[in-house]
């Protein structure tokens, strides 16, 4: 039905969503539309729940990657369930755990850092005598 489709602006409008990055989340398959006659872009009033969806997925810091792949196991390309939902969220929030740990180590180091890892003249000449990391490699190599 006509009247269950929108255009791109229209679209844009009601998610809140820029038209470019519409383009780009169907280039990456996260969303889809059809095509009419005149060859212009036309949506099924669901995209606007999935593009709630993949905005507050990367309002927490989940990649767009983690969030195609788990649209993609949604039949047909719909919108999740509530159920679905919950398992989606629920295998973020382990990511997201293991990246706030991360972070907090990383808040917790900053301050004897001075950027590379390694500038520190107190702590380096024992924790990098010689400069045995520089044959790591460039950058910082105590960070991961």
């Amino acid at each position: 039905m006509a009247t269950q489709e929108l255009s791109v602006g229209e679209v844009a409008k009601r998610s809140g969503v820029a038209v470019s990055a519409l383009h780009f989340y169907e280039r990456k398959g996260l969303i889809r539309s059809l095509r009419n006659a005149g060859n212009q872009r036309r949506f099924p009033r669901e995209v606007l729940r999935r593009l709630a969806v993949i905005r507050v997925a990367q309002r927490v810091g989940m990649p767009l990657e983690a969030v195609g792949a788990a649209l993609a196991e949604l039949p047909e390309g719909r919108t999740p369930t509530k159920a679905e939902w919950a398992r989606m969220s629920a295998r973020w929030r382990t990511e997201l755990d293991e990246r706030i740990q991360l972070l907090q180590f990383l808040r917790d180091q900053l301050t004897g850092c001075i950027g590379c890892g390694c500038l520190s003249l107190k702590r380096c000449r024992l924790a990098n005598p010689d400069d045995m990391l520089a044959a790591q490699g460039d950058g910082p190599q105590r960070w991961e």
